[in-house]
């Protein structure tokens, strides 16, 4: 078996158990907060994303990108520069965080712990991201694995050990939820820097001659994909941020009341899409293993290589994609009514197969353009698919005649045009047809 698949089997594994755990983790919290408070979880958590991401400055794939590319003489200068880079980024995102807070309301109307908690996770992302990017590029993704599923475990744990003795308000309840969130990355956090100085400790028993680069080498390498591909994810998680709001409005618009449109959008963000992305851990684990893969072939300009791996993924995103959305819309009743006590939700679940299915093809999509270098062209499909669909969901959603459905078919026109502008410029790239096969020249 080819490193590629095996170290994709290993996270596939490891991230199915985790996703049964995240499933448990979303039914808890549905049952605790209640379609209202789940409601405003859910419009917290992409703020709270947004941060992490800046915090991390998508470190993990720029240096897994270079270590994978590099030879092991050129790591242990990087990596001494990308920690003096990681303190610079923490000290500057909680100067800037603090000073956010004192001048504008954010969290302002939810519990005040949550603003200790956002500072406190900023340093935590920030080093771990260096381990991340470390053993993604070595390749060792066992390690990546149990961090993933730790992560997961001890939120579940913590969660049903408090909220099973203890009860609290409304605004307690999404704090404590919040807390076991931060308390697992801490918890990865300790893991993987334990991993990673035991690994750096073997390899200083090797005899290896370390290659020297600039400082302005250095920062080229790690910026050049660091910058463009934060930015992406800022995008993303900001439009994640919006869409809430965005979707709330016009619900309002078309005559819902406020309280009963932050409902609608619980069932279909806490429930609806939770089983829905179900099974993205295997895209997830895609986009992990393929991004050190893909770099390393793309220096070595093995376009038969890449063009392997890329129809390897289609095989398995369809293998596991088409029949994931068929459950979806022939069980959705049955699902939601058993885990989740909702009918309304099955609903949005059923129409939201298009959004499931496109975005299961969306992460390695994404993960090939960074490896080949295009994480510019990523980010500029990113904003093309996300004008469109939110100019749909709030001209189709105020529509009365449409509503949620109109959100919905908003949704769902994003994720296919972002996906298919991904595939054709890889196809592009390769010089392939969009069935796979060469272009004949003349």
């Amino acid at each position: 078996m080819s490193l590629f698949l095996r170290g994709t089997l290993v996270l596939v594994i490891t991230a199915f158990f985790g996703e049964m755990v995240e499933f448990m983790v979303n039914m808890i919290l549905a049952r605790e907060l209640g379609e209202a408070g789940l409601g405003t979880y859910m419009s917290i958590l992409p703020t709270v994303f947004l941060v992490v991401i800046l915090s991390s400055m998508e470190l993990p794939i720029s240096l897994s990108k270079f270590i994978a590319e590099k030879e092991e003489s050129y790591h242990k200068g990087m990596l001494h520069y990308v920690f003096r880079f990681a303190v610079l980024t923490t000290i500057i995102l909680l100067v800037v965080m603090i000073l956010v807070y004192m001048w504008t309301p954010l969290f302002s109307g939810v519990h005040p712990g949550i603003r200790w908690l956002i500072l406190a996770v900023i340093p935590i992302v920030a080093f771990t991201s260096i381990t991340r990017g470390y053993f993604m590029g070595i390749q060792q993704m066992r390690k990546i694995a149990v961090a993933n599923f730790m992560r997961k475990g001890v939120q579940l744990i913590l969660l049903v050990s408090i909220y099973q003795f203890l009860s609290f308000s409304s605004d307690t309840s999404i704090f404590i939820a919040l807390c076991t969130l931060v308390a697992s990355e801490a918890v990865v956090f300790i893991y993987l820097i334990q991993a990673y100085l035991l690994n750096r400790r073997g390899n200083k028993k090797k005899r290896m001659d370390h290659v020297s680069m600039s400082k302005q080498e250095m920062r080229r390498s790690i910026l050049s994909v660091s910058v463009p591909t934060t930015v992406l994810r800022i995008f993303h998680a900001f439009t994640h941020a919006v869409q809430p709001f965005l979707i709330k409005l016009a619900l309002v618009h078309s005559g819902m009341g406020a309280f009963e449109a932050n409902e609608h959008f619980g069932m279909m963000a806490g429930i609806a899409l939770t089983i829905g992305f179900f099974p993205s851990f295997i895209a997830f684990s895609l986009l992990i293993v393929l991004i050190p893969t893909i770099s390393e072939k793309a220096s070595s300009n093995d376009t038969s290589g890449i063009l392997q791996h890329l129809k390897q993924v289609m095989v398995i995103t369809f293998g596991y994609g088409i029949p994931a959305v068929m459950i979806y819309y022939l069980l959705g009743d049955y699902i939601t009514s058993t885990f989740f006590h909702s009918v309304t939700s099955a609903y949005y679940l059923k129409l939201l197969w298009p959004y499931f299915f496109f975005h299961f093809l969306l992460l390695p999509l994404q993960a090939f353009l960074i490896g080949l270098g295009f994480v510019k062209d990523a980010l500029l499909h990113t904003i093309w698919a996300s004008v469109f669909s939110f100019s749909l969901i709030y001209i189709l959603g105020s529509d009365p005649g449409f509503g949620m459905e109109g959100v919905i078919i908003g949704m769902n026109a994003g994720a296919v045009l972002s996906a298919l502008l991904h595939y054709f410029t890889i196809c592009r790239e390769l010089e392939t047809t969009i069935w796979l096969k060469p272009l004949v020249k003349m």
